[in-house]
């Protein structure tokens, strides 16, 4: 995609902003130096020391405060853009495409068989507390559901939204004993998540199914059998787990 050039308007711009600005300088260093003249103490060595280092204090101090100024909100703009572009807005975890991608490169590392889990983590009754309450109230479970699901993860481990309302987490390295015992913690992390929507005390519940595998695995091989145990696990304390071996 070839780059676009800014319109006309935008260069007009430019211009007059080059040549009211250079003219203003201009008139700051005449009028300096006209003034300097009626300083009889001064000899004309004296006054270009004067105008010399003035002009550069006048002109130059705002100027590049102001460049670095533009520097710092672009450098916050682009870190806005890339954060946007990978994480979901609503619950901060990665969003669909980024958790794929990244999924993806690190079940298939180079350097030999990657073995790890997968989870598909699910809110119950989330459609319930929409009807009930309204949709604010729903998305402010997802959040909250989000919320503790980083908290009993280990560093390591990727966390995505995929869908409307559906997690995956990525355990690399993991062992079906770790995955159980990760699984657990988010069970209980989100059971004694305080949620009150209007005052009204309401319990948060998941259901989750996963997948443990010893050698490389597709992204879309590990959603499908972690998807279809997340169907199965009808027990929200229950965590329906597989194993796949290649």
């Amino acid at each position: 995609m070839e780059p676009q050039t800014p319109p006309a308007r935008a260069w007009t711009r430019v211009v007059w902003l080059s040549l009211l600005g250079t003219a203003g300088c201009v008139g700051l260093s005449l009028g300096l130096n006209y003034l300097l003249l009626f300083i009889d103490g001064l000899t004309p060595f004296g006054r270009s020391v004067v105008t010399a280092t003035l002009l550069p204090i006048v002109i130059g101090l705002p100027l590049f405060a102001m460049l670095g100024w533009r520097q710092v909100e672009i450098r916050r703009f682009r870190q806005e853009l890339t954060r946007t572009g990978t994480y979901d807005r609503l619950t901060g975890c990665l969003n669909g495409a980024v958790f794929t991608s990244m999924v993806d490169r690190r079940a298939a590392r180079p350097a030999g068989p990657r073995s790890g889990a997968f989870l598909v983590i699910h809110p119950e009754h989330l459609a319930s507390i929409n009807l009930r309450f309204g949709l604010g109230w729903g998305d402010e479970a997802l959040r909250l559901i989000a919320s503790a699901i980083r908290s009993s993860v280990r560093k390591d481990d990727l966390i995505g939204r995929l869908g409307n309302s559906m997690f995956g987490v990525f355990l690399p390295g993991a062992t079906k004993q770790d995955a159980k015992e990760i699984g657990e913690r988010i069970r209980q992390a989100v059971g004694q998540i305080y949620f009150a929507p209007k005052g009204d005390k309401d319990v948060l519940a998941i259901r989750a199914g996963g997948v443990v595998f010893e050698h490389e695995l597709a992204f879309e091989d590990m959603f499908r059998s972690a998807e279809e145990l997340l169907l199965e696990a009808q027990d929200e304390a229950d965590l329906a787990l597989s194993h796949v071996s290649n």
